[in-house]
């Protein structure tokens, strides 16, 4: 090993020893041999043993772990200590804004572990809440964040919803001679997109001149597919043929593997179509759009008429100033009213969450007169009172039953301890979906995707027991949780169990978050009448009444 590598170790072990609140002498002493051999003027490697101890400010300690990583390769210690560090926290240290000692903080006392999630805790202001972030720390931090991350190569869809419709505009616009149009992952709307797709008769050799006129990389070009990256990651894929099967390829491209193998088990394509709806009219089958071709099942079944933007009436979960949101109640219910709604829910966070300023009973009082003087003001819009409860680790709900009865609305979530196995999830979950205080269940299983997998649970358990409890399940509508996942909503609507799409919005910006939360419950054939934010003010007053008489 050279003296740089040698003293990268050194300085990397003093970083990961301050995260875990190691001796200050210690991690001083590494940090300070770091710099040392940084700068000495001969290789470490070409000294004997007793010129290596006596180099000032080496001693005896630094100079055993020298010669251990000349002669093993390794630094058994640090070895140790990045075993017993979460990865995440290890990524961290490569985000500029970023030392061990707020990592620390970001672990022990923000609960944070991964990259993913403490971008989460930026949009929502948590950071603002410990000694040393400030305002402009924390954007500074999600912003590295957000750069560090578009470098991965998997985005979320609402991440790179922008980019590829710009550059299918773009395709167009430069080639129109050619067809494009999109296709794969994106056009069926999956939650995490790995590569940007299209079908098009265009034929290699432009598309590669036109890439490389375009400073793009070229990964890859062959007569029946090209792919290309530019400066900000993103896989474009392109396939190529011809004007004559331009639409059958598009239907193929635009299904998942199940789907497809299921209809070209029972129909033939004919290889010539004008439109990619006539391959459904040639079958004589109603027109499946693409975010619906997932299963096989959907062929025999009667398509539903799938909830859109224009179906949502409400904003459902919302947080404002009091807890950890970025505008006050007001704000959010003018915001929600000028969007042509009809009511918001105000679902601040429960007082155990004090890394997110949960309200205390006091504060809930001064909060519910507010709210009462806005209803006044505001009319015919309305306020609802609500709270998104914690779910506690013995599954109860963050207070009495006296205060929990002062809330139109309870959303229960886990927000804590989140490294449960199973039994223990279900333990928690299903004792507070049978609280008769609970009305909708929030963000199932807390994962954030691309960063944390969430808890694992049993479904199925966790549908049939809202059933029995009428209580409603969220699907989170932030684009990093989109919980619960799509992929369950159809056993929810055999069992008759509501969903309420909820953007969880911390300011009022989070509104358009319901987007993405219609997109995957397209995918699951919700209609509005299986969506509680699609109630309309007297429908919801309805549901609320049901709500009550649980709680008697």
């Amino acid at each position: 090993m050279d003296n740089y590598a040698i003293a990268d170790n050194f300085s990397l072990l003093a970083k990961v020893m301050d995260i875990h609140g190691e001796n200050s002498f210690k991690t001083k002493s590494y940090s300070s041999a770091a710099f040392t051999i940084e700068k000495l003027p001969v290789e470490l490697s070409s000294l004997p043993a007793d010129k290596i101890f006596g180099i000032k400010g080496i001693g005896e300690t630094i100079g055993k772990k020298i010669i251990e990583q000349m002669e093993t390769g390794r630094l058994a210690l640090l070895d140790d200590f990045i075993a017993k560090t979460p990865h995440g926290l290890m990524e961290m240290l490569a985000i500029k804004g970023i030392g061990p000692k707020k990592i620390a903080v970001i672990w022990k006392d923000l609960e944070v572990e991964s990259l993913g999630e403490l971008l989460y805790a930026c949009n929502e202001n948590r950071l603002l809440l410990y000694k040393g972030f400030g305002e402009k720390t924390q954007q500074n931090i999600k912003e590295a964040i957000e750069f560090y991350l578009s470098n991965q190569g998997s985005y979320l869809y609402a991440q790179i919803e922008k980019y590829a419709t710009e550059a299918d505009a773009k395709m167009k616009t430069a080639s129109p001679s050619f067809m494009f149009e999109l296709c794969g992952d994106f056009r069926r709307h999956l939650e995490i997109i790995e590569k940007v797709e299209w079908v098009t008769t265009a034929d290699p050799k432009t598309l590669r001149d036109f890439f490389t006129t375009n400073e793009y990389e070229v990964v890859s070009s062959a007569e029946t597919e090209s792919q290309f990256k530019g400066k900000e990651n993103v896989l474009l894929v392109f396939y190529h043929t011809t004007k004559e099967k331009f639409y059958q390829t598009l239907f193929e491209k635009s299904c998942a593997p199940e789907f497809l193998e299921a209809w070209v088990s029972k129909n033939n394509f004919n290889d010539t179509y004008n439109s990619e709806d006539a391959i459904f009219e040639n079958a004589n089958v109603k027109i499946i759009p693409p975010y619906l071709r997932e299963s096989k099942e959907i062929l025999t079944k009667q398509l539903p008429v799938v909830i859109q933007d224009n179906d949502i009436t409400a904003i459902i979960h919302s947080h404002s100033k009091w807890s950890d949101g970025a505008n006050t109640i007001e704000e959010m219910a003018v915001a929600a009213k000028e969007k042509g709604l009809q009511y918001l829910v105000i679902s601040d966070h429960s007082k155990t969450a004090f890394y997110a300023q949960g309200l205390t009973e006091d504060r809930l009082i001064a909060q519910h007169k507010e709210v009462d003087e806005l209803n006044k003001k505001l009319a015919p819009f309305k306020i609802f009172k609500s709270i998104e409860s914690d779910i506690l680790n013995d599954g109860n709900l963050d207070y009495t039953n006296e205060v929990l009865a002062t809330f139109a609305i309870v959303i229960a979530s886990v927000h804590s301890n989140l490294k449960m196995k199973e039994d223990k999830a279900m333990m928690r979950l299903i004792n507070a979906i049978e609280n008769p205080y609970t009305s909708i269940l929030g963000h199932p299983t807390g994962r954030l995707l691309l960063s944390r997998n969430g808890y694992p649970v049993d479904h199925k358990k966790i549908i049939d027991a809202c059933a029995a409890n009428n209580v409603v399940i969220e699907l989170n509508a932030h684009p990093k949780r989109l919980d619960i996942d799509w992929r369950w909503i159809h056993y929810c609507l055999e069992k008759n169990v509501l969903i309420s799409i909820d953007p969880d919005a911390h300011s009022i910006e989070g509104y358009h978050d319901i987007h993405y939360g219609v997109l995957a419950a397209q995918k699951a054939g919700v209609t509005k009448e299986n969506n509680l934010s699609s109630f309309s003010l007297e429908a919801f007053e309805a549901f609320l009444k049901v709500q009550q008489a649980k709680r008697k």
